[in-house]
């Protein structure tokens, strides 16, 4: 009899082991810290689908997770266990992956807020002890940096809290801030001066600002938008030829929208008239035949 053999020996039989919930309770009660062990409800241990598939749809898998409801109510906490034979430099930085899989898939399923995952990684190599940082961090080429990026509130740019004068200082990206600060807000003619003093500083090219003003026209609310860029134009020499070209443009469309309008409204008039026509002739009809026929029966 042939025997056959895994080609992954030491995770299968991880997995096997790990697989039985009495088992990996077990594990949890000797690996987690106290305090992650206290938030356990070990009766709801559940294993769960360690797959996941990236944004290049890339196949990607850990050895274990399992999800457990908290002592604290509607909050879960998936424990992730990967086992390693090799020391990975990286290692840590692939159970932040997984870690961040994992949450987006407690999302996916219909909960409002991330759950806690805490990952382990259980080590069986020939070098010991195992030689590289489990601190994600410390994947970074500047530990120091990344730790100060990643443990501190993002930075957000707020362009609604802005001043309109100190957007006009933001150089390049002064008419980006100043647009969308107020697209769902003002009628955007009201920024015409703004505008002009911004493409004064002939920083942008004619795409960027044919881009802008498209965005203006099926985002914004200037009541003539015809007039708007041609008075933009008008001011702004750099951008005059690009400018007037699209207002022509927008005129043409205005011309050929009333054109096809007045043509519907026509074949619509057309239509009731001739229905009103065939009404009165089948009327007239319907008149003589009944004529007829009361003249046919009282000879």
């Amino acid at each position: 009899m042939t025997k056959k053999f895994t080609p992954t020996p030491h995770d299968a039989v991880f997995r096997q082991f790990l697989h039985e919930k009495e088992t990996a309770q077990d594990f949890f009660e000797i690996w987690l810290p106290d305090e992650i062990k206290a938030l356990c409800d070990f009766t709801t241990m559940k294993v769960k689908s360690g797959s996941f598939i990236d944004e290049d749809m890339k196949a990607y898998q850990n050895d274990i997770l399992y999800s457990l409801k908290t002592k604290k109510g509607k909050g879960y906490l998936y424990v992730l266990i990967e086992s390693q034979s090799t020391p990975d430099k990286l290692s840590a930085w692939r159970l932040m992956r997984y870690s961040m899989a994992a949450m987006q898939k407690h999302l996916d399923a219909g909960n409002k807020t991330l759950p806690l995952v805490f990952p382990v990684l259980f080590y069986m190599g020939k070098k010991s002890p195992y030689p590289h940082s489990t601190h994600w961090l410390d994947c970074f080429e500047d530990g120091g940096l990344s730790e100060r990026i990643y443990t501190q509130p993002f930075r957000l740019a707020d362009v609604t809290t802005l001043d309109d004068g100190e957007i006009l200082q933001h150089r390049r990206i002064a008419l980006l801030e100043l647009v969308q600060k107020h697209i769902r807000h003002r009628d955007m003619s009201e920024l015409l001066n703004e505008i002009v003093a911004i493409l004064s500083y002939n920083e942008y090219t004619d795409n960027q600002v044919m881009t802008m003003m498209n965005y203006l026209i099926q985002e914004g609310n200037a009541t003539n938008p015809m007039h708007f860029i041609t008075e933009i134009a008008k001011q702004s020499e750099k951008h005059e030829g690009a400018l007037m070209t699209m207002a022509q443009q927008i005129e043409e469309i205005g011309i050929q929208k009333g054109i096809q309008e007045g043509m519907q409204e026509g074949m619509q008039e057309g239509k009731k008239k001739g229905f009103a026509k065939d009404s009165a002739s089948t009327s007239g009809k319907w008149y003589g035949e009944t004529i007829c026929e009361a003249n046919n029966g009282s000879e």
